[in-house]
């Protein structure tokens, strides 16, 4: 297939492009390059002759009707989006640009395509999140599942829920052929410095203090980037029209949980000189809207299309410190990026 990809240069969206360039097909990759994309994800198949870059804003109509033109692809696999709940919470404005103007304006250079050109096989996919749901509370046998009604807490998950409202309205009102899926939190190699995973990493490896918000108790379903990008290749073939899939890795675990692993991972990789990682840890002030807990429910993609969590928790953890220890100069990269552009904005 010719796939188009939105904001395919971050951190789910990298992942994507280079498990679906390893199938055979064809990938077109829309980014406009926001502090979240880099280009580095990419490194491994930017020559791939079945792989091209354009770099806009999916604001921009008028270059996107003329890249459907001329590339006419079979799927627009959705991607790109704001997507840091803290960042929501300080500067709202750029989510609400690109979360939900950006999705109208994609959706509308979707729709012409499909319905001028001849796109008989077209879909448009989008990709989105759990935390559109709201928080759960800790009854473990409470489950977020494809009916479960919106509660966005955040103005991340409210960005997020309108723009899964208006794919939704567009093949309602338009028979424009989408599918979506709602993911849980997502981890792996190339996630960005900023979330909370790498953060516990960096924090290990810096022998400094790990943040950890409120209580600790917070809890999230942990998906490895990968077995998302299946899940997204397997939906786009096989899935129903129309249809919305959840997209979890069956591994919940407390933050508090969460970074005790991690930390062991390390005493076990990389020991400290005195005491173990895990005394790092240190509570910090809870942010606004924390949502107590997300939970997944897979059973409609794993009953209509086979699909499963191929890596577990335990592992993709191991798999993404590895990685980390490997990779430094990917992420001082972009730690130094941000360093020299907070720099810029201090004043004089």
């Amino acid at each position: 297939m010719i796939l188009m990809v939105t904001g395919g240069a971050g951190f789910i969206g990298s992942a994507f492009i280079r498990q679906a360039l390893a199938l055979g097909h064809s990938v077109i990759n829309i980014d406009a390059l926001t502090y979240a994309g880099n280009l580095d994800n990419l490194a491994s198949v930017a020559e791939h002759p079945q792989y091209s870059f354009e770099h806009l804003d999916i604001n921009d109509r008028q270059a996107l009707d003329p890249l459907f033109k001329a590339h006419r692809p079979d799927r627009v696999v959705h991607f790109a989006a704001e997507s840091h709940v803290d960042r929501s919470i300080a500067g709202p404005d750029a989510f609400i640009q690109t979360n939900i103007n950006g999705t109208f304006t994609l959706l509308e250079a979707a729709r012409v395509h499909w319905s001028e050109n001849g796109a008989g096989d077209f879909r448009f996919h989008h990709v989105s999140t759990d935390e559109v749901f709201g928080s759960l509370g800790l009854d473990e046998d409470q489950r977020f599942d494809e009916e479960t009604p919106y509660d966005p807490r955040s103005p991340y998950s409210a960005s997020k829920a309108a723009s899964d409202h208006l794919v939704r309205a567009w093949h309602e009102t338009y028979g424009l052929p989408v599918t979506l899926s709602n993911c849980s939190n997502n981890y792996g190699p190339f996630h960005h410095p900023e979330k909370l995973i790498p953060v516990v990493i960096l924090s290990c490896l810096g022998n400094r203090p790990i943040p950890l918000y409120g209580d600790g108790k917070n809890v999230r379903d942990w998906l490895f980037v990968e077995d998302h990008a299946d899940a997204i290749l397997k939906i786009i073939d096989e899935g129903e029209l129309g249809r919305t899939y959840n997209i979890g890795g069956e591994a919940e675990l407390s933050n508090l949980d969460l970074v005790t692993r991690i930390c062991e991972i390390f005493d076990r990789l990389r020991p400290r000189a005195v005491g173990s990682h895990a005394e790092l840890i240190t509570l910090v002030k809870d942010r606004p809207g924390h949502d107590r807990r997300y939970a997944i429910d897979i059973s409609r993609i794993e009953r209509e299309l086979g699909w499963r969590p191929a890596i577990s928790v335990d592992q993709g953890l191991e798999k993404t410190v590895r990685w980390y220890m490997d990779n430094q100069d990917w992420w001082r990269s972009i730690l130094q990026a941000q360093e020299s552009a907070e720099t810029q904005r201090e004043p004089a």
